[in-house]
């Protein structure tokens, strides 16, 4: 049993990078490119290593015949890029489905294509099976090189922008102000830094809210829903990371767990704070950058 679980665990170890956000194209131009790009290197694959029969394939316009594949799968990413452009907090496991998305309508066309245009036989289910099957084989090891070099290009696009940005000097300006935050319920109102805020915890009709206060732990007990402590207090450091936690990331020294549970740890607290799995996505990556 023990053995068991133990080869489960490593299991869910080689997918935990799947929530980890994933950066995509933010312009039709990058689209265009990178379907260009994949497009291309489905080509060249062809026509190098001239796999699945290829090599036997004999035409006096070879290399002109197999471009329209260049074409299809160009197509298919493009459609597929474009189609999800609208959607948000993508990561690494939307990206691998739109992979096999744009391999499953990759290879629809080019059945078409090498069936009508090319080998002349009947259309069949079984002759598809095929074709999916070299798109597959073909689309795996070249999906792997475009998420990998597009994953390293697209993260090192901030990190670049801001080495060629000198910093100004700054004079005669004042310090910027501390972000306070207003918490409103049941006649009380409560003012906290962002940077004084630690955690609120739902407590059924009730939350508690604890936040530093000349560098002591305070705790306020409100009546009010955790929802709506969160549209007062969200920032981009203050989010909620589970159905009764809502914490601040800038606090948190600590993590522990994989994907099946994190917990985060705050010096100031002696318990850790759980991480529901709807909100891996959205927190671990970004406690993860910070802490590089």
């Amino acid at each position: 049993m023990q053995e068991r679980i133990l080869k489960f665990d490593k299991i869910t170890d080689m997918f935990s990078f799947v929530p980890y956000l994933y950066p995509r194209s933010k312009s039709v131009k990058e689209v265009l490119f990178s379907s260009l790009a994949a497009g291309i290197l489905v080509y060249l694959f062809l026509i190098i290593f001239q796999p699945f029969g290829t090599e036997s394939f004999h035409h006096p316009y070879k290399y002109i015949v197999l471009f329209p594949y260049t074409l299809i799968f160009g197509s298919a990413f493009f459609i597929s890029s474009l189609f999800v452009s609208q959607f948000k907090d993508w990561n690494i496991g939307y990206e691998l489905m739109k992979i096999l998305v744009i391999l499953l309508l990759g290879s629809i066309f080019s059945y078409f294509y090498n069936t009508l245009c090319i080998s002349h036989v009947k259309l069949s289910f079984e002759n598809y099976g095929y074709m999916f099957l070299y798109s597959l084989a073909i689309g795996i090891p070249i999906s792997t090189i475009y998420i990998l070099s597009r994953y390293i290009y697209l993260k090192n696009i901030p990190e670049n922008t801001a080495l060629d940005v000198a910093p100004q000097p700054i004079s005669n300006c004042e310090a910027p102000k501390e972000k306070v935050l207003k918490i409103l319920g049941n006649n009380i109102e409560l003012e906290v830094t962002e940077e004084n805020f630690l955690y609120a915890q739902s407590m059924e009709n009730y939350c508690n809210v604890y936040f530093l206060e000349d560098g002591k732990i305070k705790k306020l007990l409100i009546r009010i829903s955790l929802s709506n402590i969160l549209k007062q207090v969200e920032t981009h450091s203050i989010k909620k990371c589970h159905r009764s936690y809502i914490i601040n990331l800038e606090k948190v020294k600590d993590l522990k767990g994989n994907a099946q549970g994190y917990k985060l740890i705050l010096p100031e607290i002696d318990f850790e704070i759980p991480v529901s799995r709807s909100f891996i996505s959205s927190i671990i990556p970004q406690l993860q950058q910070s802490k590089r």
